[in-house]
């Protein structure tokens, strides 16, 4: 007798459609190990980065798992488990099907500058009629091998999808990219966005935080969640306090490096201790 099990409903997803305040955790190290001693932490979100990290279908899967066996950690808490969000290379719709079939339900879609873009990658993440991907999740993670079986018919619920701004251009479009159906959310790229505007490593100019306090105004007004990507924690309080709701603050990579030249400075008077830059 086959036994029914229900896909458990996406509670980042979940909580970022009721505008709470999430905060992130950027995960570049692409270690499984890294992944389960960090989800554990307390953070909202992990940010499993496979753009600028070292990270390929396998490490991050490995990494999935690792965050999932956090939960035994946790116990009654388990409620408090870091959700993966996954930041793709980039929005190829074979990438995509190959994301979401090893469990990824939280996608991050870097370099998204136009509304058929958006368009576009909403139907990647669903399947037909109302989108590309491809009829195959008995097979994988996704369904747990076909254990959820209401997966298909749950899956387009959960999946998550938010695309990155990061170019002048995509502020330009920005209302109509938050505005199409299917994207949950937008996050802004400072770094990027700086370079972008003539303005490379200045994050803090003030052309740059005007266009972004433009661009938050512009989504908070069609209803769509705004994130951040920020590893100076004050500057990441103000944003929060401009109206993003969801933010990474720190980078995994960086608090090591930190965390180590600083206590390496206590022994060696010549050792200055370590500044991270903001992402």
């Amino acid at each position: 007798m086959s036994i029914t099990r229900k896909a458990p409903t996406n509670r980042f997803k979940e909580r970022l459609a009721a505008g709470e305040r999430q905060i992130g955790l950027w995960s570049v190290l692409a270690d499984g190990y890294t992944a389960e001693l960090l989800a554990g932490c307390g953070y909202d979100w992990l940010l499993i980065d496979a753009e600028h990290g070292p990270n390929d279908l396998r490490s991050v899967l490995a990494q999935l798992q690792g965050i999932a066996a956090a939960a035994s950690l946790l116990g009654d808490r388990s409620n408090e488990l870091s959700q993966p969000v996954v930041r793709l290379p980039h929005g190829d719709p074979a990438l995509i099907k190959q994301y979401l079939e090893i469990g990824v339900r939280n996608l991050l879609v870097p370099m998204v500058d136009t509304t058929e873009q958006a368009a576009e990658l909403v139907r990647a993440v669903r399947y037909a009629p109302n989108g590309i991907r491809g009829m195959g999740s008995g097979l994988a993670r996704s369904s747990r091998w076909g254990r959820f079986t209401d997966y298909v018919r749950t899956s387009d619920d959960n999946v998550c999808l938010i695309v990155q701004a990061e170019t002048t251009r995509a502020l330009e479009n920005i209302e109509k990219i938050a505005a199409t159906e299917g994207i949950d959310g937008i996050l802004i790229g400072p770094a990027d966005l700086a370079a972008d505007m003539g303005f490379p490593e200045q994050r803090t100019h003030p052309d740059v935080v005007q266009a972004i306090c433009r661009g938050i105004e512009t989504v908070r007004a069609v209803g769509k969640p705004l994130g951040i990507m920020l590893a100076d924690a004050s500057a990441a309080k103000k944003w929060l306090d401009e109206g993003i709701t969801f933010a990474g603050v720190g980078v995994d990579s960086s608090l090591l490096i930190r965390a180590a030249d600083d206590l390496l400075a206590q022994f060696r008077q010549d050792q200055e201790p370590h500044e991270v830059s903001a992402y």
